[in-house]
C-alpha cells in the first residue's frame, strides 16, 4: 500500500520516524490535523471541546525532538480523549446537559499516561450521554456523522473517538468500553477498537458501568492500538483494583502471527445473536484468513449462559442507579431512551441484581475454561453497517441485543481482552469488522491475530471529501 504523505493520514509510528529523522516535525503534523479538523467537523461534530494549548505542547514536542531528547514513546503524536474521560482544564460533560461545566482539576490516570509519553492532546471528543448507547447522538453535543458515509451513524458511545479517527483527526483516540463501546464505533468507522483485559488501563473516577468498562484505544492500524495501550497501562493508585505497574511493550511479538493457535468461532453467547448476510460473510473471511495464516480453526460453543438478558440487568440497574442520582428538576434534560430504560429497571430487586453478578461471575469461569482448549476466539463485531444517524432511539432494551451490542457486550462481562478489526467493504462501501478475544490478561494474543487479519484486509481510509453534508440535525 502507498504511505501518505499528508501528515494528518499517517500513523503514529509513521509519524514518530518521521520526527526521529527530522523529515516532519510535530507542529507540521498538528497543523495538517487541524486543517482537516477545520474542513471536516463543521458536519462530522467529533468534539466536545478543542484544546487551545496543543499547538504550544506541539511546540514544546519539537523542541525536544530536536535536541535529540524526546520525552516518551508518543512524542508528538496527536491524541484525542472521550468525555467520559477527566482532563485537567476541561470539564468532563459526558454528553449531559445535567453535569457541571466546571473544568476536571486532575488527569484521568490514562490521560497522565498519554501526557507522560507525550501526546499532545488535541481535544476531547463526543460521546453518547453518559456512554449508554450505541447510536452517536447526546443531548448536548447531537449527531456525530460517519466520515464514510453522513447519513449514517459513527457509533457509540465513543462516537467521537471513532469520527476523528476515520476522519484523520490524529491516529490516536481514547474511549472507555463496558459493552462494545469503542469496538462498535470502530468497527462502524473501519478502525481498530480495544477492550483491554479489566485493570490494565487505571480509571479514576469510574462511571457508571465501573465494574465491567475498561479505557482503551481506538486508532487506524492494529500496531498503533499496541503502541499506545503501552502508554495507558501504567498503575495509578487512584484505582484500587488496577493492575500492579509492569510496563511492557505491546508491539513485541505482535508480528509473530497465529501458527498453531486454537481459534474456536464462536456465533452463541447464550442467544441467537443477529447478524446480516455481509457480517457472516466477514466472519467466514476473517477465519479463512487465520486458517490460512496457521491457525487451527473450529466452530465451538462456550456454553455461556444467556448473556443478553445478563448484561440488560446489570446495564439497566447501572442506568437507574444513575438517573436516580440526577436532581428531579434536571431529569427533562436527559435523553429520553435513558430515562425511558431507568424506570423499566428501577423497580429491580437487590437480590436479582446480585443474582446477576453472580451468574456474570460464572460466565468469567466458562469463558476462562473455554480457553483451556482455545487460544482465541473470533465472532462478528456488528449485527449491521453503520444505520442511519438520524433515526430515533426506540425501545432501547430490544435494540441492545437486536441492534447495537449482541456481539460485544459477552467480553465487557467477563473482563477479557477483545479487539475489534475491519475486514473489507460492504456492497455500500461500508466498513464490516470482526472481533478477536483472548483469555484475560492475554491481551499480546489478540493483538497478534488482529494484525494477522489486518494485515490480509487492509482497507482504504474513508473520504469525507466525497461526503455531502447533510442538512440540519
Amino acid at each position: 500500500m502507498t504511505q501518505p504523505t499528508d501528515p494528518a493520514l499517517m500513523s503514529a509510528e509513521t509519524l514518530l520516524a518521521h520526527y526521529a529523522r527530522r523529515a516532519l516535525s510535530p507542529v507540521e503534523a498538528l497543523q495538517a490535523v487541524l486543517e482537516r479538523v477545520a474542513r471536516y467537523n463543521p458536519w462530522v461534530n467529533a468534539f466536545a471541546a478543542m484544546n487551545p494549548r496543543a499547538l504550544q505542547a506541539a511546540g514544546e514536542s519539537e523542541a525536544r525532538w530536536s535536541a535529540g531528547r524526546p520525552l516518551g514513546p508518543l512524542d508528538g503524536v496527536p491524541v484525542t480523549v472521550q468525555d467520559l474521560i477527566d482532563l485537567a482544564g476541561f470539564p468532563t460533560r459526558r454528553g449531559s446537559r445535567t453535569t457541571p461545566t466546571a473544568p476536571a482539576r486532575e488527569d484521568a490516570p490514562l490521560v497522565l499516561g498519554l501526557k507522560a509519553a507525550g501526546a499532545v492532546i488535541l481535544g476531547k471528543t463526543t460521546t453518547t450521554e453518559f456512554g449508554w448507547k450505541t447510536p452517536g447522538d447526546c443531548p448536548l453535543h447531537g449527531i456525530t456523522r460517519n466520515p464514510w458515509d453522513p447519513r449514517r451513524t459513527a457509533g457509540g458511545a465513543a462516537a467521537g473517538a471513532a469520527a476523528a479517527g476515520a476522519a484523520c483527526f490524529g491516529p490516536l483516540h481514547a474511549g472507555l468500553d463496558a459493552g462494545g463501546s469503542l469496538r462498535i464505533p470502530a468497527a462502524f468507522c473501519g478502525l481498530v477498537g480495544m477492550k483491554p483485559s479489566v485493570g490494565l488501563v487505571p480509571q479514576w473516577p469510574h462511571g457508571a458501568f465501573a465494574p465491567v468498562a475498561c479505557a482503551g484505544p481506538m486508532t487506524r492500524s492494529v500496531r498503533d492500538a499496541a503502541l499506545m495501550l503501552g502508554a495507558m497501562a501504567r498503575h495509578d493508585l487512584r484505582d484500587p483494583l488496577c493492575l500492579p505497574d509492569r510496563p511492557r511493550d505491546w508491539l513485541s511479538g505482535i508480528e509473530d502471527g497465529v501458527a498453531g493457535l486454537r481459534v474456536a468461532v464462536v456465533r452463541r453467547f447464550g442467544f441467537e445473536a443477529p447478524l446480516d448476510a455481509d457480517g457472516a460473510a466477514a466472519l467466514a473471511a476473517a477465519a479463512r484468513l487465520l486458517a490460512e495464516s496457521g491457525a487451527e480453526v473450529e466452530e465451538a460453543d462456550p456454553g455461556l449462559p444467556d448473556m443478553h438478558t445478563l448484561f440488560g440487568h446489570l446495564w439497566g440497574a447501572a442506568l437507574a442507579r444513575l438517573v436516580a442520582g440526577i436532581p428531579a428538576e434536571k431529569r427533562a434534560l436527559l435523553d429520553a431512551g435513558l430515562v425511558e430504560l431507568a424506570e423499566r429497571q428501577g423497580a429491580m430487586r437487590a437480590i436479582d441484581y446480585v443474582a446477576a453478578e453472580a451468574l456474570r461471575l460464572e460466565a468469567a469461569h466458562a469463558m476462562a475454561r473455554f480457553h483451556q482448549r482455545h487460544d482465541l476466539v473470533l465472532t462478528a463485531a456488528t449485527p449491521t453497517a453503520a444505520f442511519a444517524a438520524d433515526q430515533p432511539t426506540l425501545r432501547p432494551a430490544e435494540a441492545l441485543w437486536r441492534d447495537w451490542a449482541p456481539w460485544t457486550f459477552a467480553f465487557g462481562l467477563t473482563g477479557q481482552p477483545a479487539i475489534g478489526v475491519p475486514v473489507g467493504l460492504d456492497d455500500d462501501g461500508m466498513p464490516r469488522a470482526v472481533q478477536v478475544a483472548a483469555a484475560i490478561h492475554r491481551d499480546d494474543l489478540a493483538f497478534r491475530a488482529a494484525r494477522v487479519i489486518e494485515r490480509a484486509a487492509a482497507l482504504p481510509l474513508a473520504e469525507p471529501r466525497n461526503a455531502s453534508p447533510p442538512g440540519p440535525g
